[in-house]
């Protein structure tokens, strides 16, 4: 794909973006279609690959790091059932392009990433756009941040092998947290997931499967080593 430089190419990507990838892929939520042909992904992307950036794959930003595919996020936070009143973790932002959607939705969004580098990264993209109602803080992405827990929403920007207690004990009554989790065993291979709505039903957590989903795993979210004797 060539570069797009013209604002004007930018938006038409946005609305290709979200009448290819995401409006057929069952995302019915206005809101979140709203959000997302409206956003300039673009900023949240290196420069050299603003041209890819309405790609409907995981795009690498940094070391390791990934925003998650379009089609993906949008069907995880349409899943979420976000209110206006409701106040979001969003775990893992990067380059805050899931903060800068999930704010636009919530009253509130705290954000946690551990990359200092893409935190402050994160926080100049929202400021640029204007937004007042998320905050990225610098953390453990397993630890989440309990000081504003607890939360209606948490959202996981990659796949996992296990979720932390630390993160399923900050979600409200009634909350509900979005991952995709990794599945492993003799006839699945290692990079297989699929996406899980959990929620926290008077104290009780549960989850649901979603749909399968192949996206890139978050650091610090591995299963322990198993012993072999």
């Amino acid at each position: 794909m060539s570069a797009l430089k013209k604002p004007s190419d930018f938006a038409s990507a946005r609305f290709h973006m979200v009448e290819s990838q995401i409006r057929p892929n069952k995302v019915r939520d206005e809101r979140v279609l709203d959000a997302m042909g409206s956003l300039p992904r673009e900023i949240f992307v290196p420069s050299g690959l603003s041209g890819i950036a309405y790609i409907d794959e995981d795009l690498l930003v940094a070391a390791g790091r990934f925003l998650l595919e379009p089609m993906i996020l949008a069907r995880l936070i349409e899943e979420a059932k976000i209110k206006p009143t409701d106040s979001v973790l969003d775990i893992a932002p990067a380059t805050g392009y899931s903060t800068a959607i999930l704010a636009t939705i919530a009253k509130e969004v705290t954000a946690i990433e551990s990359d200092p580098a893409m935190q402050k990264e994160a926080a100049k993209n929202l400021t640029a756009l204007k937004i007042a109602n998320a905050h990225v803080l610098q953390g453990a992405l397993t630890e989440g941040y309990k000081e504003k827990a607890p939360y209606d929403v948490i959202l996981l920007n990659g796949s996992v092998d296990v979720l932390p207690p630390a993160l399923l004990v900050q979600l409200g009554e009634g909350g509900r947290l979005l991952a995709v989790v990794r599945q492993f065993g003799p006839a699945q291979a290692a990079h297989t997931g699929e996406a899980r709505l959990y929620e926290n039903v008077r104290g009780h957590i549960s989850y649901r499967v979603l749909f399968d989903a192949n996206v890139k795993p978050l650091p610090g979210f591995q299963s322990p080593p198993k012993f072999v004797f």
